[in-house]
């Protein structure tokens, strides 16, 4: 597990479980289209108290580890997901599918990840992730990346939809936990059966789904199309929560987006790497309506420097090194000649050099 910031966090106490409904179905408050800031719609998975309007982070493989998951925690994401695990990988032990298992008291709620198509496998890490006890546990069902949808998992299973349910089926029957999914709009263009998917995953017990408003075939270009996410939600058959996902990069947008689609919260995922004020950022502006300036040199400093000291305490030196060079561009694009500092970062291999780059950074920039 990881350990000094990441690890102390254990120590704090989980959220309380709050009494399920009746039914197990997410109870909202009734409220009143014209005043609903008189009574906010509160957003539930299961007995999961998300609040008003939730942002989630992404599940972003070689993103999404307890170092970047605490810092965008601390500015306001109010529920995140691990990198996507490898079912197979998981029963069989390896080491790379074990780590991603890690999490911090202090990042609930969270859910685990798993990406898979064989029955008993999905079952069977079903079982192992039950042991360490998240608040969720997600199933990908969207990752369009080729060497993973060759194999029919990930998005490749968007064309076999039989199997999708049955699998998500056989998932909810054998945990405890809420199961949700991650998933696209299908296929590819003329093939996006989102609306009658989702309301299929939720008729066999699916609590949520979080849905990229691009195809499989679309990978990340383009922009995504909201549209069907909302026929989603506007569904009247649907009671679970429906998240969007995709192209949210500005607070004005994530505010746009909620009140055009419907939503009951956002997902952020390339956004939010190198920026994990962007959930700061947004809660602000859904109150206030107020833009807040960009982060200063000396916060984008101190949490490269956080996220390099987790990432070594947590993966070893070697490796938080190597894994943390794919942020810097992020934390520190836009400054004239940064490049020459860039370059230095990520070809530095030693530890306290690049914390004194880092600090050279800051008085470059200083105002």
């Amino acid at each position: 597990m990881p350990n000094n910031e990441i690890n102390e966090a254990k120590n704090k106490p989980s959220p309380k479980p709050k009494t399920k409904s009746a039914t197990g179905a997410p109870q909202r408050p009734k409220t009143n289209k014209k005043n609903s800031y008189l009574c906010p719609r509160m957003t539930k998975i299961r007995d999961i108290d998300l609040g008003d309007f939730p942002l989630l982070l992404a599940p972003m493989e070689d993103v999404s580890d307890p170092p970047f998951r605490v810092l965008c925690k601390e500015q306001g994401a109010d529920m995140m997901y691990t990198e996507f695990i490898s079912v197979e990988g998981l029963i069989r032990d390896a080491v790379k599918s074990k780590i991603k298992l890690d999490f911090a008291e202090a990042e609930r709620p969270i859910g685990i990840q798993i990406f898979g198509a064989e029955l008993t496998s999905m079952i069977r890490a079903t079982e192992i992730i039950e042991e360490i006890k998240p608040d969720v546990l997600d199933i990908n069902f969207g990752c369009p990346v080729k060497k993973v949808t060759s194999k029919m998992m990930g998005a490749g299973i968007l064309r076999d939809i039989p199997l999708m349910i049955r699998l998500a089926e056989a998932i909810v029957k054998t945990s405890s936990l809420p199961v949700t999914v991650k998933t696209r709009l299908g296929w590819d263009e003329s093939n996006k059966p989102i609306v009658e998917v989702a309301e299929m995953l939720q008729d066999v017990g699916i609590a949520a789904i979080s849905i990229h408003g691009r195809t499989r075939k679309q990978m990340y270009k383009g922009e995504a199309d909201w549209s069907l996410i909302a026929k989603v939600k506007e569904n009247p058959r649907m009671h679970i929560p429906v998240f969007g996902n995709g192209d949210i990069n500005t607070p004005q947008k994530a505010v746009e987006y909620k009140n055009k689609y419907g939503v009951d919260g956002i997902m952020i995922g390339r956004a939010s790497i190198g920026n994990p004020w962007i959930f700061r950022d947004i809660k602000h502006f859904q109150k206030t309506g107020e833009i807040l300036p960009p982060p200063t040199i000396h916060e984008r400093v101190d949490a490269a420097k956080r996220l390099l000291q987790m990432a070594t305490q947590w993966k070893g030196e070697r490796l938080g090194i190597l894994e943390t060079r794919r942020h810097y561009t992020n934390y520190f694009k836009g400054y004239a000649g940064i490049k020459e500092f860039r370059h230095r970062l990520v070809t530095e291999d030693n530890l306290q050099a690049l914390y004194q780059i880092l600090e050279e950074i800051r008085q470059a920039y200083s105002i």
